[in-house]
């Protein structure tokens, strides 16, 4: 993840919830909106993630682009 302070935030918020300390999730910046990658193992961990992007900057558009294996 890039220096910013949403990013960080983002990140820290995606690392210390409980449900996703082990999953593969990384967030990017575009021009307008968040850009969500990775791996998960169910359907609800992929709702969880964006859940807990949106507390943190409930504004942006999300992409959440994570894959469920």
């Amino acid at each position: 993840m890039a220096n910013s302070p949403l990013l960080y935030r983002l990140d820290k918020a995606l690392r210390s919830h409980p449900h996703l300390t082990r999953q593969p999730v990384f967030v990017e910046r575009s021009e307008d909106h968040l850009i969500v990658r990775g791996t998960v193992r169910s359907y609800y961990h992929k709702q969880v993630i964006q859940e807990a992007i949106r507390k943190v900057d409930g504004d942006a558009e999300i992409k959440n682009l994570v894959e469920v294996q």
